[in-house]
């Protein structure tokens, strides 16, 4: 079995069994978890959502955190009184604000498709998606207007994988922050069949035979000699912006996030500030075991747009946005659990968040390989220059600094400047 231990969040490629799976998790002591945030007035509890445990052998683990309890940065800033009827986290404005995006949002994506990965089905996902729209006076996106399509990894809209409560609220996530960023993009939701590489992989295949030119994947696994494989049976796709979450469990390389073909998205914790921005970023760490993902991957080749000079091999990440639930993001959700506004983070907001940003700034140059624009508009970005994610024996591994660093790449988006050709 392969992990990412010491992490207590664990990703898989393959294990040996279910059994192996369930002992690996006990040991790692999932669960609820209470963190004390300097951006809140008091504790903020959150818990990984089902989805960031696999389901059984050689599954892979979404990247989604949902806050259960505690005062979010948003509703310390805003001196709300926690209610499950009314969001909780950073809605559009906010992200917009903070990214110098509000401009672009309201004029930019039409014609656009985002696509979003995931496993399982949600059967409420086009009901939720409307009352996120709704509420925050966004435009419809329903399958009736053509702005809403869900299909299976093979295509179809009606043979759909069967349902599952813990994707639903990734699936809930990643649509709500797609919409956020571009709201008039249209939007394809690709359910693979279970969580496995091969699945998910083949559903970014049918994303993009669909005509999606933005692909989010919000799901991670350990590394393995066989990386270098699925980059080209599922992500090498010129022309398509494909974008990674880099994980939630603290300094250490994941795959898909370490595809040399892909953008990887790092994450960080967003207050608001008495800057000329508005706005502050530092690295999301909560803990050892805890905070966005970076690192030096073991088996993908560098690309050649990445010059740092510590890591011979590809280097994760490339760009980041939010992703610590204590700062989070608001997610209408309804299956499975009782329906209602929820706050969630982990950096499988940040994947679909920058998928959106990419949308905004244009179709990519057909040859292209997008995740190389950041590095040839570095002043274009949020440069994010405190905090860490862990310790590692090579300091921009894990720790912020001026330029590039492994936690949060070039920065965050300051407008699209950065994710055009």
């Amino acid at each position: 079995m392969r992990s990412n231990f010491p992490h207590t969040r664990l990703r898989w490629h393959r294990v040996g069994s279910a059994t192996a799976v369930t002992a690996a998790l006990v040991l790692a002591g999932f669960g609820t978890a209470v963190h004390a945030d300097a951006t809140t007035s008091s504790k903020v509890t959150w818990a990984a959502t089902p989805c960031a445990t696999p389901k059984k052998a050689g599954e892979l683990a979404c990247d989604s955190l949902r806050v259960t309890g505690g005062t979010t940065a948003f509703q310390k800033a805003r001196g709300i009184t926690p209610k499950a009827a009314t969001p909780s986290g950073y809605g559009p404005s906010d992200l917009q604000s903070a990214y110098g995006l509000t401009a672009a949002s309201a004029s930019n994506g039409s014609g656009e498709t985002i696509a979003i990965v995931d496993a399982y089905n949600d059967p409420n996902a086009e009901a939720d998606l409307a009352k996120y729209r709704s509420y925050y006076g966004l435009p419809a996106c329903t399958t009736a207007n053509g702005c809403f399509k869900k299909v299976s990894q093979t295509g179809s809209t009606t043979s759909l994988p069967r349902s599952d409560a813990g994707w639903s609220e990734e699936i809930s996530l990643d649509l709500d922050m797609v919409s956020a960023i571009a709201p008039n993009a249209k939007i394809l939701l690709v359910e693979a069949k279970s969580a496995t590489m091969t699945n998910l992989g083949t559903a970014v295949n049918e994303a993009v035979t669909l005509g999606a030119k933005f692909v989010s994947n919000s799901y991670g696994g350990s590394e393995s000699s066989a990386d270098t494989t699925y980059d080209s049976s599922y992500f090498n796709h010129p022309g398509v912006a494909i974008t990674v979450s880099a994980g939630d469990g603290g300094y250490g390389a994941e795959y898909p996030a370490a595809s040399k073909y892909v953008t990887s998205v790092g994450g960080t914790a967003l207050s608001t500030s008495s800057s000329t921005r508005g706005w502050s970023e530092t690295v999301w760490n909560t803990s050892s075991t805890e905070g966005t993902g970076s690192g030096c991957s073991s088996y993908d080749a560098k690309p050649s747009w990445q010059t740092d000079t510590g890591c011979t091999k590809r280097m994760i990440s490339d760009v980041s946005a939010v992703a610590d639930p204590a700062t989070g993001v608001s997610v209408y959700d309804s299956y499975g659990i009782t329906a209602g506004w929820y706050t969630f983070g982990g950096t499988s907001a940040s994947s679909p968040i920058i998928a959106a940003v990419y949308a905004l700034a244009g179709t990519p140059g057909s040859s292209d390989y997008p995740a190389q624009y950041p590095y040839k508009h570095t002043s274009s970005l949020n440069d994010v220059t405190s905090g860490n994610n862990g310790s590692c024996s090579t300091s921009y591994f894990c720790t912020a600094t001026s330029g590039y660093d492994g936690p949060t790449g070039w920065g965050t988006p300051n407008g699209v400047s950065a994710f055009t050709s």
